[in-house]
């Protein structure tokens, strides 16, 4: 018998680092054109079908995979981590032979890549990294896709990231090299990279491209996109530590005076106002979050349509 895959090996969409240069490229120039167009004619996913699976909780990962799957024409199962026999001890490389079985695609959240590398390994379809707590692929692609549609190209720009460099400033960095732009990252040392991205880094000569900081106003001088994320985790439980060191690289007005005046603000979402940024950042004019939330459902339509060969 054979599984549903009819298309060769699979373009797994697990990290930005994965990804060859000229493919990131292609995806997030293909987001901008086809946002243009949300609701085209032609169905590229007609009859295909993605399963979710959540172990961590989602809101913009999972409505805009939904929706947009829909929009291209595809069909969505979505399923709990504790609804499925994985905790009862069915093993990773069985459940991925069963999901090649039923679906063309799927999209894990969890907490270790390692999991979903396994999953990987053993599926005959895409696996696409919805989060884990070492990087956020997907959210990258949409944030390049916000500053290239109000700024222009992103290569030789510089990306100033103030606060914990956690998973999503781990995809920056991995994009950083594969796009030719700056990463200058402010953070205590507590929370800076991990040893694993610093790794990869020295592995393909990258390590050019980011530079640290332990002064945000010094990180952020002349920037043209000041980014941050949230100081606690799903999973962090130093949270009273974690917002005491992280204090001095509160986004402000102030640290935004030392960016370029044309500089952009963004923040994944859900924002903490009062801890990583204030309100009047979050809601200010150089602000573009609300922009950046909507290019996720454009960003995963390209992703998924990659990831299965359909016009891309």
């Amino acid at each position: 018998m054979l599984s549903k895959n009819t298309l060769g090996v699979p373009r797994h969409f697990l990290d930005l680092h994965r990804l060859s240069s000229a493919d990131l490229r292609r995806i997030i120039d293909h987001t901008i054109a086809s946002k243009k167009n949300p609701h085209p004619d032609h169905k590229p996913l007609l009859g295909k079908t993605l399963a979710m699976i959540f172990e961590k909780p989602s809101t913009r990962t999972r409505i805009s995979f939904e929706v947009g799957m829909k929009q291209l024409g595809g069909e969505t199962v979505v399923l709990r981590g504790e609804e499925m026999q994985l905790h009862r001890d069915e093993t990773l490389s069985d459940t991925a032979k069963i999901l090649s079985r039923y679906v063309d695609c799927v999209m894990m959240r969890t907490s270790d890549e390692q999991y979903l590398q396994e999953l990987a390994d053993s599926a005959d379809i895409p696996i696409i990294n919805g989060l884990t707590d070492q990087s956020h692929p997907c959210q990258i692609v949409a944030d390049i896709v916000t500053y290239e549609e109000s700024r222009g190209n992103i290569k030789g720009k510089t990306v100033a990231w103030s606060g914990d460099a956690n998973n999503v400033c781990a995809s920056w960095i991995h994009a950083a090299v594969l796009l030719g732009f700056k990463m200058n990252i402010a953070t205590p040392k507590e929370f800076a990279p991990s040893l694993q991205v610093m790794r990869w880094l020295e592995e393909v000569k990258g390590r050019e491209s980011i530079t640290l900081f332990s002064d945000a106003h010094a990180a952020v001088k002349g920037a043209d996109l000041v980014v941050t994320d949230t100081w606690v985790s799903m999973g962090n439980l130093d949270v009273a530590r974690r917002k005491t060191l992280l204090a001095p690289f509160q986004v402000t007005e102030s640290l935004m005076q030392s960016a370029l005046p044309t500089a952009l603000f963004m923040h994944c979402l859900p924002a903490h106002r009062g801890e990583e940024v204030t309100s009047e950042v979050a809601d200010g004019k150089q602000s573009v979050i609300w922009d950046e939330a909507e290019n996720r459902l454009h960003a995963q339509k390209s992703i998924l349509q990659w990831c299965l060969r359909a016009g891309l």
